[in-house]
């Protein structure tokens, strides 16, 4: 039950984008750049200090390097198959300037239903991330749904940019978002069956788990903190790797 209430509160966090797009409007580039580095250096720093080594403990170095195999090449298939519109690109949302659209409305609400999709099917293993980190320890799930739930503060920004500028209205829009989120925690509840099977899966989930989200770091998040402001990205994955270093010591 634990695990479902962290990866709840992490997933509805995509719904905080869509809040913070409607109300004040999107940050700036060098706000979006320095908290999408800060999430990047904390799931790095979960990855490497945390998932890893335990599942290590749990198992084995075969059992590691193929989990972590699998996570990665889970998401780089999602990727294929639902690739998902960046914040940094221009046909999604000016951050600079909202509302301002550089293509047609219909493609643009057309790109928000397509990030929504995207961004849905990339929250299942992040589920699975934090179902996995709770068997080890409660500590390490917290750890674990907190970064998620910063990484998915930028996600609902960009679910909620094109479908607002594509004139979708702002309860749709805020339950599209919502529901991206939402599968954050059917990703958890999908784990907790696996996780009862034997020790071994727990281990390869944990693994599974650090490749995913070194993965998902360095495809998505470092590329778009870089591309808006590449000081601000670099201070704010220093900024995370050492709190998550603080956390997990």
């Amino acid at each position: 039950m634990q695990s479902l209430i962290y990866s709840f509160l992490a997933g509805i966090s995509t719904a905080l984008g869509a809040l913070l797009l409607m109300v004040i409007g999107p940050p700036g580039k060098k706000m979006m750049a320095g908290m999408l580095g800060f999430a990047g250096g904390i799931m790095v720093a979960v990855s490497v200090f945390e998932l890893m080594p335990e599942a290590m403990e749990l198992g084995d170095k075969l059992v590691l390097i193929i989990g972590f195999i699998l996570g990665c090449g889970l998401m780089y298939l999602l990727d294929r198959v639902l690739p998902h519109a960046h914040l940094s690109q221009s046909d999604c949302l000016d951050v600079e300037n909202p509302g301002r659209l550089s293509v047609g409305q219909t493609t643009v609400r057309r790109t928000g239903y397509l990030v929504f999709a995207g961004i849905a099917l990339h929250n299942v293993p992040e589920g699975l991330a934090i179902g996995a980190g709770l068997e080890s320890s409660p500590e390490l799930g917290l750890a674990i749904a907190l970064a998620i739930g910063l990484h998915n503060i930028p996600e609902g920004l960009a679910v909620a940019g094109p479908l607002k500028a594509g004139g979708v209205s702002n309860l749709n829009v805020l339950f599209f978002t919502l529901g991206a989120g939402l599968m954050t925690p059917v990703g958890t509840a999908i784990g907790l069956f696996m996780f009862g099977i034997s020790e071994i899966l727990v281990a390869g989930s944990l693994a599974f788990a650090a490749g995913a989200m070194i993965y998902i770091v360095n495809d998505e998040l470092i590329p778009q903190a870089n591309g808006m402001n590449s000081h601000a990205a670099n201070a704010g994955l220093i900024a995370g790797l050492l709190l998550g270093f603080a956390m997990l010591a």
